[in-house]
């Protein structure tokens, strides 16, 4: 049966969870509230940064449970969605949520088909008749997790995002989340309630931190999002935004180790850090 065979949960009883928690710094109740849930996602999207940077440097990315610890947690670096969500999955799994696998097809506003590469979760309590919907590996939040009803529109801090279900483009059934960026809404990602497993994560993994297609193998990318400001790295180009608006500069190559470090918390080894200022 699928729910005797560990491919169908995510490995929360091998979890530390403590140093997970004093990592993100969260020091609330552990019950299976929906408190606990806000609390346990805004601690980790404002503690755990988004990065690809062993992309850069020529390393894969594993997503077995001991690595994303040792790598997360231990070593208090960043990851991308599919370490990010699984991570997360093994916290809230441990804690006792209901916890089901999605995938996404980031759009940002664009009207091209991509690949559902983006992980998220859907999660329940016990108890309670509500789903929602956590996002903790896109790197700009939200800040909280999203009740899943139709037309949903809320506010964390200033950052808004409104949820919404449509057809996709075979008449299935399809969500979209919006966000408010300082233009105006745009979409950010679309996915479906299919259930997704750690093997269909392992695939889309795969692609993303391989393939030349994939923006994550092209250049160096990282973001630190809180409740007043993303700031994301893309190549050269450091970008500041909040709720309010947008401001851009372009940094030196050379300089890119100490920003990591002082803007985003990755801290990088003697090594890595010469070959990244000199790619």
């Amino acid at each position: 049966m699928p729910d005797a065979d560990p491919s169908y949960g995510w490995h929360g009883d091998d979890l530390d969870l403590d140093a997970y928690l004093e990592r993100v710094g969260f020091t609330g109740e552990r019950a299976p509230t929906p408190e606990t849930l806000r609390g346990l996602q805004r601690a980790h999207v404002t503690s755990v940064p988004f990065e690809n940077l062993e992309i850069i440097l020529g390393r894969p990315i594993p997503l077995d449970l001991p690595s994303l610890q040792d790598k997360l947690v231990r070593r208090r670096r960043g990851g991308y969605c599919y370490e990010h969500t699984l991570l997360f999955a093994a916290v809230l799994e441990r804690l006792g949520y209901g916890v089901t696998g999605l995938q996404a097809r980031v759009s940002m506003g664009a009207d091209k088909l991509r690949p559902a590469t983006h992980a998220l979760l859907r999660v329940t309590l016990p108890g309670d008749d509500r789903d929602w919907l956590c996002d903790v590996g896109f790197g700009s939040g939200p800040l909280e997790p999203v009740e899943l009803v139709d037309g949903n529109e809320v506010d964390f801090d200033g950052w808004r995002l409104r949820l919404e279900r449509g057809a996709g483009y075979s008449g299935e059934e399809v969500w979209t989340l919006h966000q408010r960026e300082p233009d105006g809404w745009i979409d950010r990602h679309h996915f479906t309630l299919e259930p997704k497993y750690l093997v269909d994560y392992v695939v889309g993994n795969h692609y993303v931190s391989t393939s030349p297609r994939s923006p994550f193998t092209a250049r160096p990318y990282a973001q630190k999002f809180t409740a007043e400001a993303l700031h994301a790295l893309d190549d050269l180009t450091l970008t500041v935004t909040r709720p309010g608006g947008r401001e851009a500069r372009e940094v030196r190559r050379a300089d890119v180790p100490a920003l990591l470090a002082e803007t985003f918390g990755i801290v990088l080894d003697e090594a890595d850090a010469a070959k990244l200022a000199a790619e």
